[in-house]
């Protein structure tokens, strides 16, 4: 009879038990679904650019070499970032202080070497309209990469003033070990953006 008992009470409580379900905060499902619709911006776009490229007479040109700058100073900017989502789980403040405000410095700086690629794209006679080609005719190649350059820049510049609200936010003691979800949007969403550019350079530099 007792083992009768306990027989039902261990179903009882396989049956009352819980069950695991998938749980998000909502802020972090809104940002997934935010990258989400960035990916698929900038997968139409490079799709738009293969189609072109494969009609033929495609216009090839060196990018400029800022761009690999760029590109170190993002990955550099990744790692600040980390750090300072690192240092606040560990509640040291100071410490994600300043990795917030490098990441920010280096946010501006990869900015301004996107301006200065561009400005070498234009010294070139490549323009937003095309490539000049001695005045027989305006290559569309030229179009492409300031729209992928620019494109990715505006969405930075979303990310930098993203980083700037989170870092007000510590100085108000509003981050800590036990509030971390902006800073780790914010990481998230850096570290998605730093993706999205080596992605785009290797894909110009293997492409054109």
């Amino acid at each position: 009879m007792l083992d009768i008992n306990k027989e039902i009470d261990q179903e009882i409580d396989f049956y009352e038990e819980p069950e695991a379900t998938f749980s998000m905060h909502p802020k972090k499902f809104a940002l997934w679904l935010f990258i989400l619709s960035i990916v698929m911006i900038f997968a139409s776009l490079t799709s738009a650019y293969i189609v072109k490229q494969s009609e033929g007479d495609w216009f090839t040109f060196q990018l400029p070499e800022i761009l690999t700058i760029s590109s170190f100073i993002i990955v550099a900017s990744s790692v600040t970032v980390q750090w300072a989502f690192w240092s606040a789980k560990k509640n040291q403040l100071l410490q994600t202080k300043i990795g917030l405000f490098i990441t920010t410095l280096l946010g501006f700086a990869f900015l301004y070497t996107q301006w200065l690629g561009w400005g070498d794209l234009v010294q070139r006679g490549i323009f937003m309209g095309g490539v000049d080609l001695s005045g027989e005719a305006v290559h569309p190649a030229g179009s492409f990469v300031y729209v992928l350059m620019g494109v990715h820049a505006f969405h930075l510049i979303t990310g930098l003033i993203f980083i700037v609200l989170v870092t007000f936010a510590t100085f108000r003691y509003e981050v800590h070990s036990k509030a971390l979800v902006r800073i780790e949007m914010s990481t998230i969403y850096w570290h998605f953006l730093g993706g999205v550019w080596l992605y785009l350079f290797l894909f110009l530099l293997l492409n054109r």
